[in-house]
């Protein structure tokens, strides 16, 4: 319990294979509470403010890697089921750089 509370991860499980994520103190404190009865939780039957914050810590990236056989030593959870970011929740793609300069040196070419 001690080892968890002071470098536990929480195991997200995706479509590429396990990930391992590291949470702040205070996230950690709140994960060992909500995985209290529980290793692994389908992200269906948490609540919008636990999503929210497993979907917040999966946007920051902070991923670990575990050697192999320390996975089940430091893991406070696993979180199961995640659903994909979807295409239109995301903000509109930029042009690339490229793009605009491919398009100004055709207009020179014509004006050649």
């Amino acid at each position: 319990m001690i080892e968890k509370l002071a470098a536990g991860v929480i195991q997200v499980q995706t479509p590429i294979g396990p990930r391992f994520i590291i949470p702040s103190f205070l996230q950690r404190v709140y994960l060992l509470w909500m995985f209290r009865n529980f290793t692994i939780l389908p992200h269906a039957v948490l609540s919008r403010r636990q999503q929210r914050m497993i979907d917040r810590m999966c946007g920051d990236q902070r991923f670990a890697s575990l050697p192999n056989g320390m996975e089940d030593a430091a893991v406070i959870g696993t979180v199961e089921g995640r659903p994909h970011i979807r295409a239109e929740s995301l903000p509109p793609r930029r042009p690339v750089a490229s793009e605009g300069a491919g398009t100004l040196a055709a207009e020179i070419r014509q004006r050649s």
